[in-house]
This record gives C-alpha cells, structure tokens and sequence, in this order.
C-alpha cells in the first residue's frame, strides 16, 4: 500500500516485456547462438557474476534485463539488490547473478542495452525534474521515442520523476499549428474536436500567441500548450489563465534546457515537455563482470 495520495510506482506489461525482450535475444543470437561462447565454454560450465554502476544516476529496466537471463535458461538466478527508480551512486552492484556460464553471457548485452537506455532516460529526467522541484510544475516527455520503445522510455522518464504526456495518436486530441492551419482557427478546431471527442478524452491546443491563447481559453480546452514563449510571455499566460478561473492546465514546450527550465517552471505553468529526455538523454554506464573465486 501507498500512503494517502502517493502515486504507486510505475508499471511494465510482462506480456510486454517478454515480447521485447524476446525480439532482442533473436536479434543478438542469430541464426546460431553465441559461437564465442559455444568454442570456449564447457555446455555445463557455471558462473557468478554482478551487474554493477559505473556512474551516479536512476537505476531503470531491472525487468527487462531479469527477463533476458530467464528467457535464456530460467535455472539463471538473478537477484536484485536496487528497483528500479533508486538513485544509485557509481559502483553499486545492483543484482547478482549465479547460473549456467553460456546463458550468462548470452542474455548479457540485450541486458545491458536495456539498462543503460532506460537508466539513462531515468537519470536525465530526474535532473530536469530536481531543478524544478520547489515549484508545482512537472517535465513531460513527448512522442519523440525511439519506434518500437515508448512504452519503455515512457515507463522510464516515470521512474526518473517525471509525468507522462499522451502515449500515441490515439489517447489524447492535441490540435497542432497544422491542425489549425487546415481547419482555420484555434476556436473552430476545439469546437471541432469537443463535438467528436468522447466525454474521458483530453482535448489540448497548441499556441504561440497570446492572442491565440485567449481565443482557445474560450472555446475551454482542458490543457493549453504554449509553444515557444519565452518566461516573460508565459507568466502573462498564466495570469490570463487565472483571471480566466483557472480552467485549463498549462503545458510550456520549447528551448528547455538546463539553464531554462527553471524559470520557465518559476512562472506557474502545470507541465513543461521536451524531447529531450527520451531522444538527447546519454545512456547511464552500466556493466557485467564474473566473480572469480
């Protein structure tokens, strides 16, 4: 149980997980296993071996990395010692893992490779988040993903802090500049959208004026996205909003960067997304070494 109000920790699919993982291992194996193992180690042969930090960073993708071992040989033990989200410091063992050699060492690198991208995004995110902690705002991923992965950087940018923005074209209407550009206003595109849209889907706007976002304010989007707007613009945005009740949820997007997001999250908006922290965040430097003795 959580206490009153704390979220429960982020969640994978196993049926996601063993299909990635799966194509994974196909992909690393091919057509005939590892030959480097197959030519120098013994089929019986055993081993230990610790999956260690090399850097400070957000610990994410135990999972994945525990089911490329088992789907392996499911006799490898693989014992956690961190969960996924624990800020980890360089040099800690994070599982160790006892079992058939070969399979070891097969299942190693898909491991890693999931690992290191997903801790990596984790960390990022929790170093955008930390710079904006004293304030109400949250940074967001977009659907700027890896194809075949936004579950996962999604799954991780959650363990490093943040807050998930729609997941595909298909859970949330978020009306674009082209979107308006083709339908021929901000007003008339969210009218448009709340006449189709069901009552439990989130109608969002996009806008770069002030001019547009008093004229999407009427027409009551639930979240308002103001692209491109340096501090200044966004704090007259968020007075607007308030004189306006208060309604609509602000999402900021555009230039974050370190040495930006501070101020742009001291001017109340509610979210700042990038793309940042999926597609720009360097992987966080993990490894795997056999315990001799």
């Amino acid at each position: 149980m959580t206490g009153a109000g704390k979220p429960y920790p982020a969640h994978l699919s196993p049926i996601l997980i063993e299909e990635a993982v799966r194509a994974a291992l196909l992909e690393d194996l091919g057509r005939a296993g590892d030959i480097t193992s197959n030519a120098t180690i013994a089929p019986d042969a055993t081993a230990k071996a610790v999956l260690a930090t090399r850097e400070v960073g957000v610990l994410c993708g135990m999972e994945l990395a525990q089911a490329a071992f088992r789907a392996i040989d499911p006799g490898v033990k693989f014992v956690m010692k961190n969960a996924d989200g624990d800020r980890i410091k360089s040099g800690r063992k994070v599982a160790q893992i006892s079992g058939n050699a070969r399979a070891i060492l097969a299942a190693e690198r898909v491991a890693l490779n999931y690992l290191m991208r997903m801790s990596g995004i984790a960390s990022y995110t929790a170093r955008f988040q930390d710079l904006i902690a004293h304030t109400q705002a949250k940074v967001c991923d977009t659907r700027k993903t890896i194809p075949g992965h936004r579950a996962f950087d999604k799954y991780a940018v959650k363990c490093g802090g943040g807050s998930n923005h729609r997941f595909g074209l298909d859970d949330a209407i978020l009306i674009k500049d082209n979107h308006i550009a083709v339908c021929g206003g901000v007003g008339e595109a969210i009218t448009r959208a709340r006449n189709w849209a069901g009552h439990l889907v989130k109608v969002e706007v996009e806008v770069d004026t002030l001019e547009q976002f008093r004229e999407a304010l009427k027409a009551s989007p639930d979240v308002v996205l103001l692209d491109n707007m340096g501090p200044e613009m966004l704090a007259e945005a968020v007075a607007i909003n308030r004189a306006h009740g208060g309604t609509a949820k602000l999402e900021a997007s555009g230039n974050v960067r370190f040495e930006t997001i501070k101020a742009i999250a001291e001017t109340g908006v509610d979210y700042i997304s990038t793309s940042k922290i999926t597609m720009a965040a360097p992987t966080l430097d993990l490894g795997l070494d056999i315990v001799i003795g």
